[in-house]
């Protein structure tokens, strides 16, 4: 659970209270949500991991706010039901959501369910086709969710044009995950691509190699968009670049 980042749909904040801790406890960040406005409006501050959602809301209907969210997310849902509510439980699944639970739970119950949940979504998505990144020339300028990457002077300037300050092991590892794009890479692997004769890890590791990377170029560092951990396996850089020139044709 640690890096993953919750959002619980919930309208009874006992229960919200509850699962905070549990999942807080666990290393995760948690957003909280108690009708469809909320949860959407915290999908737009940050893409969650996974959903909790409480089927018996007192104002928007749990099951109209899974029907929404799966329309246009493919995050994983576990829904929180009553004993009774087998019809919803059923309309739920069919909806999409990937499990539920039943009140009153157990945190251990819930953290077992999250878990599975999480690494089965894990095992769907890293057997999708990798986002293809471009084929890099060291001439290459290229453009990364606001970030300009000028590959021969081997610097990076932020979304206001400042120069990152990144070292030849940042850039190394930048360029790294550039040309793997959507490939879940593990740590072996990183060092694998990054090591060489002008770069000398000393003791760190890639974890924090990968941290201070995320400081550099992440609009919120706390909160990784870019370069997702992968758990399991290691990191994923979640954008392809484009190059000055794709962007010229595709504006063209």
């Amino acid at each position: 659970m640690q890096d993953r980042h919750i959002l619980i749909v919930e309208d009874d904040p006992k229960i919200r209270s509850l699962l905070r801790a549990c999942f807080e406890g666990e290393g995760a960040t948690v957003a909280e949500a108690t009708d469809l406005k909320a949860a959407t409006q915290a999908f737009a501050e940050q893409m969650p991991d996974l959903v909790t959602l409480d089927i018996g809301l007192d104002g928007d209907n749990g099951l109209d706010i899974a029907r929404e969210l799966r329309r246009t997310h493919d995050t994983p849902i576990i829904m929180v039901t009553g004993k009774a509510d087998v019809i919803d439980r059923i309309v739920g699944l069919e909806l999409g959501a990937d499990d539920y639970i039943t009140k009153p739970f157990h945190v251990r119950e819930m953290l077992a369910r999250a878990n599975a949940v999480l690494r089965r979504y894990e095992g769907h998505t890293t057997d999708r086709a990798p986002v293809e990144g471009p084929p890099l020339a060291d001439t290459d300028t290229l453009l990364l969710d606001g970030l300009r990457i000028d590959l021969g002077r081997m610097d990076v300037r932020d979304r206001n044009g400042d120069i990152c300050g990144l070292t030849t092991g940042d850039f190394k590892l930048l360029r790294a995950f550039v040309e793997h794009a959507g490939r879940p890479l593990s740590r072996d692997r990183l060092m694998d691509l990054i090591d060489g004769p002008e770069w000398v890890p000393l003791d760190r590791t890639i974890d924090n190699q990968v941290a201070r990377l995320r400081k550099k170029i992440e609009r919120d560092a706390r909160h990784p968009q870019l370069i997702k951990t992968v758990r399991g396996i290691g990191y994923m850089l979640t954008q392809a670049a484009q190059s000055d020139d794709q962007r010229s044709s595709s504006t063209a």
